[in-house]
């Protein structure tokens, strides 16, 4: 390691170190040491003594085995402590600088959970602002309908009831009524309450309108025969329908580009006790019922009765609606009704009552075949009569003629006679 030279002058610095006066060099020394940071530590190789500590640019503590005395077990420890304080001061400011540099880390995370919260809400402003507000649990000003808010009864007549007033819309009505469930969708038989606004009202011009060709008003179909019902249809585009068990009235009514209501028919024949009943039907109940989901052909919709119906009196109806099955809406309360209703009957012997008619057609056919030719028989005897009539006037005539001629020669004739007489004499 080193050798005793080097040792012994080690020594030597120590002693002399120790024998020197004190004039406060020592204080000055430990606040040197105090600033020191680096430390080396030599060990020589085991001899007669055995330890040697160095601080570079600080004081020099030193156990001597062979009697450094107190003071330089002093000197020693005020060189370490002073390291040692160096050391726990540089520790404090590493620690210090950690805590500063964790409390600023920390500081700086929490701005930047703040600025992502801001952000976040910004982000929900900028949102709203851009005019997606399809998604809002909110209600946008600019669909506010003010008119909600009068009751209706500054015009006031007679029976004429109060609204129900609404300055949000009614966008929680269904809330007064909690005993119901929310539509949902669903065709719910007890009834609920649907939050669903109404949507785009058609305008006067695209109002729907139906007529059926088949059957017609009146009419008679045979029993258990299959028919197809038509239906002429009008302003509705047809062919838009949404799944009933889910999207029941989940949606608000649309219209196309033309302006018709988006939407289906359907059509249903109910059982009636006759053609003069005046007993209303029950809703619930009904002999036939068809959605007609598919575009008309030709303005034209139409349903086939597979296996008909049987005998009996029927009424025939059609339901107009848009895509998501409520009923069609319009923009005024006074307008024709925008479906069509026939009745008919269903007969066992439809074809023989159609061939009674034939055969009362041709009997009356005949009785106008044999009136003609009575008729004509008459006209001829008529005119065999007259121009009998005539004959005679005319054989008259000429008989006539012919006794004015013989009386005409029966006086020639004297006159000659009396001629001849004359010259006689």
């Amino acid at each position: 390691m080193f050798s005793k030279a080097v040792l012994v002058a080690f020594l030597s610095l120590s002693l002399s170190a120790l024998a020197a006066p004190n004039h406060g060099f020592g204080g000055q020394q430990e606040e040197s040491c105090g600033t020191a940071i680096t430390t080396v530590t030599v060990t020589a190789a085991p001899a007669a003594s055995s330890l040697a500590a160095v601080s570079t640019g600080g004081s020099k503590g030193s156990n001597n085995a062979s009697g450094g005395g107190a003071a330089g077990n002093n000197a020693s420890n005020k060189g370490g402590n002073n390291n040692n304080k160096g050391g726990n001061n540089n520790n404090g400011a590493t620690v210090s600088a950690a805590a500063s540099s964790s409390a600023a880390a920390s500081a700086a995370s929490s701005a930047a959970a703040s600025s992502s919260t801001a952000a976040s809400a910004s982000n929900s402003g900028n949102s709203s602002d851009s005019g997606d507000i399809q998604s809002s649990l909110t209600l946008d000003p600019s669909v506010i309908a003010t008119g909600f808010e009068n009751n209706g009864q500054d015009v006031p007549a007679a029976g004429q009831v109060a609204s129900l007033t609404s300055s949000n819309n009614f966008i929680n009505f269904c809330a007064t009524v909690p005993n119901l469930p929310i539509t949902n969708g669903q065709q719910i038989k007890t009834g609920s309450c649907n939050p669903a606004p109404m949507g785009i009202i058609a305008a006067t011009t695209n109002m729907p309108s139906a007529k059926f060709t088949n059957p017609k008003n009146l009419d008679t179909v045979p029993a258990n025969t299959n028919f197809t019902i038509s239906m002429a249809i009008r302003n509705l585009d047809t062919g838009f329908f949404v799944n009933a068990d889910e999207n029941f009235f989940s949606a608000p009514q649309q219209t196309g580009s033309t302006g018709n209501i988006q939407g289906h028919s359907h059509v249903v024949i109910e059982n009636i006790d006759s053609l003069t009943s005046t007993t209303p039907t029950d809703p619930t109940t009904f002999a036939f019922f068809k959605g007609l989901n598919d575009p008309a052909a030709n303005g034209v919709l139409t349903a086939t009765v597979d296996g008909g119906l049987p005998a009996g009196t029927y009424r025939l109806a059609s339901i107009n609606t848009a895509a998501n099955h409520q009923p069609a809406l319009v923009a005024i309360a006074q307008h024709g009704t925008l479906d069509d209703m026939v009745y008919f009957t269903v007969s066992d012997n439809a074809t023989a009552s159609g061939g009674n008619n034939a055969a009362q057609g041709g009997a009356a056919g005949n009785a106008a075949a044999s009136s003609s030719a009575a008729a004509s028989a008459a006209s001829a005897s008529a005119a065999a009569g007259k121009a009998g009539q005539n004959a005679q006037n005319g054989q008259k005539g000429q008989n006539g003629q012919k006794a004015q001629n013989g009386q005409k020669g029966a006086k020639k004739g004297r006159s000659v006679m009396k001629r001849r007489v004359q010259l006689w004499e």
